[in-house]
């Protein structure tokens, strides 16, 4: 909850607002985190559970599940990232579009005069307004992809019972749900949503962990982690959230904010953010060691 929280109620300190630098560098640490999370930790975890010697040899042994599930994850998202968009696209006002053929005829007769100025500001608001559903676009997406592999983990703690297991993995959650949180917060931040749609996104990504855990030691008595019914489930879920993860991480995430026009514009900043995604993922990928 502090990871998530903390773009959110730091809004006020210049420095951590959506457009400040420091702001840019955190986030783009955070997709170092995520996509680390996708790569070093949920793919590693589905690639054991559906390649387990408790599997039956057919078909589990003769195909690459986990792969196959990732990339078809990855299109999936795709495609819900894109006709969300044309969806809601398709709902923004008419009129920007009016003022824009109003602005291209004027031009063609060379009347433009001071009513240009109002045209533009229009089409910059439309412009806004298209940027603004892509950020509500991606941060639920994000939180979709997010919450699945959290209960996924919150499962498999809370049925465990190995101490030297347990500690470790509590560590490197903290880590990647404090950073994770913070890309998401980011997300949520720029998404510029109300109270309460923000208070419901912080809700289920605070909760979802702590549920998954309940829920792991309430079947810790008929739960197996070695059954062959918990390990597909499990193994699916694993990389169905890894194809998700990886996809809005470096899609629309990393891409987007690196072939914006920010840091387009700033080699020095871009460099930084590039030296923060490494240190995240580096980050990340170290605890795969423990966890």
């Amino acid at each position: 909850m502090i990871g998530v929280c903390i773009p959110i109620f730091t809004t006020s300190v210049p420095a951590l607002k959506p457009d400040g630098d420091l702001f840019v560098v955190i986030k783009a640490f955070a997709c170092g985190v995520i996509l680390a999370t996708g790569y070093m930790h949920v793919m590693p975890d589905s690639f054991a559970d559906l390649t387990s010697p408790c599997l039956p040899q057919h078909p589990w042994h003769k195909f690459p599940f986990t792969t196959f599930i990732a990339m078809i994850s990855a299109i999936f998202t795709l495609m819900v990232d894109s006709f969300s968009l044309s969806y809601f696209k398709k709902k923004l006002p008419m009129s920007s579009s009016v003022n824009n053929l109003e602005t291209t005829k004027e031009l063609e007769l060379g009347h433009v005069h001071g009513h240009g100025l109002a045209i533009a500001n229009g089409h910059e608001k439309n412009v806004n307004a298209e940027q603004l559903l892509r950020y509500r676009v991606v941060a639920q997406v994000l939180e979709l992809g997010i919450v699945v592999h959290s209960v996924v983990i919150g499962l498999s703690m809370g049925a465990s019972e190995n101490p030297c297991t347990i500690k470790p993995l509590i560590a490197a959650l903290c880590f990647h749900q404090l950073f994770e949180g913070m890309g998401l917060g980011g997300c949520i931040l720029q998404a510029d949503y109300g109270v309460k749609m923000k208070v419901i996104m912080v809700f289920f990504f605070s909760v979802t962990t702590p549920f998954g855990i309940a829920l792991g030691i309430g079947l810790s008595e008929v739960y197996s982690d070695t059954s062959p019914t918990a390990l597909i489930v499990e193994g699916v879920l694993n990389a169905i959230s890894a194809g998700l993860l990886n996809y809005m991480a470096l899609v629309d995430l990393l891409a987007n904010e690196f072939m914006g026009t920010k840091l387009q514009s700033r080699i020095k900043l871009q460099l930084l953010c590039y030296i923060a995604v490494f240190l995240g993922a580096g980050g990340m990928s170290v605890m795969a060691i423990w966890a």
